[in-house]
């Protein structure tokens, strides 16, 4: 039996230092969240699933729980292994502890206090039996399935990230719902048309490629026609963005015969070198870009990030399982030079560009006022602090950066980029923090204390500007019914 607390750590004024950000925070509280970003499984969400316990719901596939529980000291076998669900709950709750200083410790117990309603005392190895059973009996009520559990966060729209060659079926069965809650849309994400230095997965996922488009890719235009064809699927399913996961953007000058070269070499299994790759990629991405600009789509590419580091793990586990970290490529030349050929040729899409390098956040954002063309407010965005940097320090500093360099106001806020149906808590963490951040200026004298000007920008940094930049048809959860 764990200790109770006298005072709750997750409380009303949590996260929120003085005066005027409690009372900025009080404006935000009913708005509803729109997830632009994120890797929940569209199956899940068709079949309404329901968890069997909190350590499915919680630690199944999340990979900064399972980065921290081998920092310390826990065995595989209690992370991805054969271990029982009680056993590697009860890992957990050991390390939380640890993790002080993490946003683990944060997300953890905003989480446990809401949806789950446990205040009144923290995780650790003496509470994880009475928490693991409060929460599974929370987990068998009515309102604690997938969709239920995005009801009570008031997520209005949801996107999942879809690869080209996937199944459209439960985003279909999803959009026929009667007046849902939640909306869901996909996301284009066709990074594995990108990856022709490994020939063998290369070859496997365009032939997935034909079966899904209902044409045979013999050479490279049929190839770029089944993607088109593909792009034109997820249109009609409600997709309102594409999304790239990269090191940078590669933007060398390539022509279509050159790229058809290398995807001929790669089809036919042949090894493709590392330039080659390069250049196939650059011919791609900017292809796949005036996809994404004839069709309205919202352009989105996550930068930086170095993957796949452990071989050993990689061999046992596959990919997202905790090994990637942050890289340190070249980002402002072939950044300029992507942007600046699709705008010169009038094809640039609405763009939001993610750093993962925190050295990279005014880069990033005085990158993107080169591009802006008047036609839409915020039109290319620094988009959220993400993954590493998805904690109090990093979305300060992403916020500090773009109001120094562009128009804060205009920012489309916080997505969770999450495979867990429990972060949704993170808005409100990141609500919080952006209160915080403006508080803190009033109370300095730097910006005025206008309460009307504060909390139009604050109401639209939360909800408003993600809704119209996007454009997305919201659930009844925008509405308050």
């Amino acid at each position: 039996m764990s200790a109770v607390l006298a005072r709750p750590f997750i409380h009303d004024g949590f996260l929120l230092e003085g005066r005027v950000a409690a009372e900025l925070h009080e404006d935000l509280r009913d708005l509803p969240l729109i997830d632009y970003h994120g890797h929940l499984s569209p199956e899940l969400l068709a079949r309404d699933h329901r968890f069997s316990n909190l350590t499915e719901a919680w630690l199944a596939g999340d990979h900064y729980k399972w980065r921290a529980l081998r920092a310390n000291g826990v065995p595989e076998g209690l992370i991805t292994g054969e271990s029982s669900d009680l056993e590697k709950f009860e890992a957990w709750a050991r390390t939380v502890p640890m993790t002080l200083g993490n946003p683990l410790y944060h997300w953890t117990h905003m989480e446990l206090a809401f949806p789950f309603g446990l205040r009144d005392r923290l995780l650790d190895a003496h509470s994880a039996r009475e928490i693991y059973e409060a929460c599974n009996a929370r987990l068998r009520e009515d309102r604690f399935t997938v969709l239920g559990l995005l009801e009570q966060y008031k997520v209005a729209v949801v996107c999942t990230t879809d690869d080209p060659a996937d199944s459209l079926a439960h985003h279909e069965a999803l959009a026929r719902r009667d007046d849902p809650v939640t909306r869901v849309f996909p996301t284009w994400r066709p990074d594995r048309a990108l990856g022709v230095e490994d020939a063998s997965a290369f070859r496997a996922w365009v032939d997935r490629l034909e079966a899904a488009a209902g044409n045979a890719v013999g050479s490279f235009a049929s190839f770029l026609t089944a993607l088109d064809r593909r792009h034109e699927a997820f249109a009609e399913a409600g997709c309102r963005a594409s999304d790239h996961g990269l090191e940078s953007l590669e933007s060398l000058d390539v022509t279509e015969r050159q790229a058809a070269a290398v995807f001929a070499k790669a089809r036919s299994g042949k090894p493709v070198t590392s330039l080659e790759g390069q250049r196939y990629r650059s011919f791609l991405l900017r292809h796949l870009a005036e996809m994404d600009a004839a069709r309205g789509f919202v352009q989105q590419f996550h930068l930086g990030a170095l993957r796949n580091n452990n071989a050993r793990l990689l061999a046992r586990l596959g990919a997202d399982t905790g090994c990637d970290t942050i890289g340190d490529f070249e980002m402002a030349r072939p950044m300029a030079r992507f942007l600046g050929g699709l705008d010169a040729a009038g094809k640039l899409a609405r763009t939001v560009i993610y750093n993962l390098n925190p050295r990279d956040n005014e880069l990033f954002a005085a990158m993107l006022g080169c591009f802006q063309d008047g036609s839409v407010p915020g039109k290319l965005q620094h988009g959220p602090a993400w993954w590493f940097l998805d904690q109090k320090d990093g979305i300060e500093a992403q916020m500090r950066g773009l109001a120094n360099m562009g128009l804060l106001s205009l920012f489309i806020g916080m997505t969770t980029d999450s495979r867990s149906f429990l972060s949704f808590s993170r808005h409100d963490y990141f609500r919080r923090i952006l209160c915080s951040f403006v508080g803190t200026q009033v109370e300095r004298g730097l910006w005025p204390d206008e309460r009307p000007l504060l909390k139009k920008m604050l109401r639209a940094i939360a909800f408003e500007n993600a809704r119209d930049y996007f454009g997305f048809p919201l659930g009844r959860a925008a509405h308050g019914r």
